[in-house]
C-alpha cells in the first residue's frame, strides 16, 4: 500500500504493508503485533525486499491454484472411470 505525506517542504510517497490482522511484530519490542509494517520510500531496501515477497507469495498462491485444479481433474477422470468399469461389468 502506498501512501502520501505532506509536509511543509513537499509531498512525499511511502509504502507500507498492510494485513487483515495484526501479524507484524512491532518494533518496540515484546510480543506486541501490528496490521501495519512500513517500509520507506520506493527503493528502500525494505521496499524492495516487501515486493520480492509479495511477488514470491504470488506465485506460491498461482502454484497451489493449479495443483487444486489439476487435483480435481484428475479425481473426476478417476471416478468416471470407475463408473465405466461398474457399468461394463454390471452388462
Amino acid at each position: 500500500m502506498r501512501y502520501q505525506v505532506r509536509t511543509k517542504k513537499g509531498q512525499y510517497w511511502y509504502y507500507k504493508l498492510q494485513a487483515l490482522e495484526a501479524i507484524f511484530p512491532t518494533g518496540q519490542g515484546g510480543n506486541k503485533l501490528s496490521k501495519y509494517k512500513h517500509l520507506g520510500k520506493a527503493g528502500s531496501p525494505a521496499h524492495i525486499d516487501a515486493v520480492l515477497q509479495v511477488a514470491s507469495r504470488n506465485q506460491i498462491d498461482e502454484l497451489q491454484r493449479a495443483i487444486n485444479s489439476l487435483s480435481d481433474s484428475w479425481l473426476e477422470v478417476v471416478f468416471a472411470t470407475v463408473k465405466e468399469d461398474k457399468k461394463a461389468e454390471s452388462k
